[in-house]
């Protein structure tokens, strides 16, 4: 599986934005997916997680209420409506694939096996 994470951007604290991540591959509806973020000088850190069929989601405390994962199994996407953004949600978010695990399992980055290449929000205040 091949993910391409876009839509990131520059953003007043107060706004919108909405991240998508396409894949490629056959087996993308199979696999629970993951929004994960890195900032500067800080570790990897799991934003939501969906699993395969998008009956069951799953937030990080800091995002919760403010963020949805979604997933449309037949464009092989998924996404991250993000609003109410705050300063210190400004990071690279990465898109990630469980390839081994249908429903979710992990809620930190170890186990997933499939990463896109990242897209910037940075949130001003």
């Amino acid at each position: 599986v091949q993910l391409q994470a876009s839509g990131g951007g520059l953003v007043q604290a107060g706004g919108s934005l909405r991240l998508s991540c396409a894949a490629s591959g056959r087996t993308f509806s199979s696999y629970a997916m993951g929004w994960f973020r890195q900032a500067p000088g800080k570790e990897r850190e799991f934003v939501a997680a969906i699993s395969w069929s998008g009956g069951s989601t799953y937030y990080a405390d800091s995002v919760k209420g403010r963020f949805t994962i979604s997933r449309d199994n037949a464009k092989n996407t998924v996404y991250l409506q993000m609003n109410s953004l705050k300063p210190e949600d400004t990071a690279v978010y990465y898109c990630a694939a469980d390839g081994g695990h249908r429903e979710i399992y992990y809620s930190g980055p170890v186990g997933y096996d499939y990463w896109g290449q990242g897209t910037q929000v940075t949130v001003s205040s």
